[in-house]
């Protein structure tokens, strides 16, 4: 018999403890701006140079942050399940960490993409991670390969057909406040365990597992207890 399908939706309190800062901590303001100034499709009209400037700083500090044990975690339970992650930041320290299958909801930063054409995606190098409005590749002006508010959610569809397979669903270091990724909970097969790693966990449907504690510590325990499965 092959190995479980484990689907993971982690959002920004997965990478918190690597000090990837959060604007849902801070009331609405990230890095103190007004998030509809530099994450919205508006503000990118009003204002690319702020929100080229802004992706750029987002960039450095990505570059000083690692994986934590969360995400290393992940990593080693792929040991014995097949692992999905879907994860709503924009970071790839789910990567770095050496996680096999991740799906970004909301884009990743260090990625843009032609303003022109969706379908053009190009890496930056580490070396070379800032972009102006005037910034060219192969010919084409770029913009944060981020989906901005206002945007719609490419990889949902994917994102849905995954959670509808999985044998067990964990949910860890989010609100469950952003939409869509916080319907994918609605998504799973009746009787799929389901998990939710939270230091301040929002109201969960019945049958929910709840971790209240930070993903470094709540995904060692998720280890523990699915080990007892095995």
């Amino acid at each position: 018999m092959g190995k479980k399908k484990l689907v993971i939706s982690t959002g920004a309190g997965m990478s918190a403890e690597s000090g990837i800062s959060t604007f849902r901590d801070a009331g609405g303001l990230w890095e103190n701006f007004n998030v509809m100034d530099v994450a919205s499709a508006d503000g990118f009209r009003r204002n690319p140079q702020l929100i080229h400037k802004f992706y750029n700083d987002r960039r450095r500090d990505l570059l000083k942050a690692k994986p934590n044990a969360g995400h290393l975690g992940l990593v080693d339970l792929e040991r014995d399940y097949d692992v999905y992650i879907i994860t709503q930041n924009v970071d790839n320290l789910h990567e770095a960490a050496g996680s096999s299958n991740v799906l970004h909801l909301h884009g990743e930063l260090m990625k843009v993409r032609a303003i022109d054409d969706d379908t053009k995606v190009w890496e930056l190098h580490p070396e070379a991670i800032e972009t102006t409005p005037e910034t060219e590749i192969e010919g084409h002006r770029v913009r944060p390969h981020i989906v901005f508010f206002q945007e719609a959610v490419p990889n949902i569809e994917p994102a849905v057909e995954l959670v509808g397979q999985a044998d067990i669903f964990v949910v860890i270091g989010t609100s469950l406040n952003v939409y869509p990724a916080a319907g994918l909970l609605n998504c799973v097969r009746p009787g799929t365990p389901v998990y939710y790693i939270d230091p301040h966990p929002a109201a969960v449907p019945a049958g929910v597992t709840v971790l209240p504690m930070p993903a470094t510590q709540g995904v060692a325990e998720l280890a523990r207890r699915l080990r007892l499965h095995l």
